[in-house]
């Protein structure tokens, strides 16, 4: 019986994988991550033109801000600096009004 069960479900598993459940699609992108330590992380989300800036923690997922759609830095095909510094200065400098910083 328990055999039976088993075979039923690696040939589910098979066959939607064929038809591709479990891939993903659609405009959703990760197009970065940065572990903090072993339970935080901050990730740069694409959906669509917008980039989010979304932060993970044991406590959930926290929307810590959005780039414009215009922001060169995460043009599609453009590398990504890994150092979180840079990454965080450009988004300062492009979010920061002119006179204020």
């Amino acid at each position: 019986m328990l055999t039976g069960v088993v075979a039923l479900a690696v040939l589910l598993l098979s066959v939607g994988r064929r038809f591709g459940m479990g891939r993903p699609s659609g405009p959703l992108e990760l197009v970065g991550r940065l572990p903090l330590d072993a339970r935080r992380a901050v990730y740069l989300v694409r959906v669509g033109e917008t980039v989010y800036v979304v932060g993970a923690s044991e406590s959930g997922l926290n929307k810590l801000g959005e780039l414009p759609k215009d922001a060169a830095l995460l043009a599609p095909g453009a590398p990504v600096d890994p150092a979180f510094r840079g990454v965080l200065e450009r988004v300062l400098r492009r979010s920061t009004p002119p006179g204020d910083g």
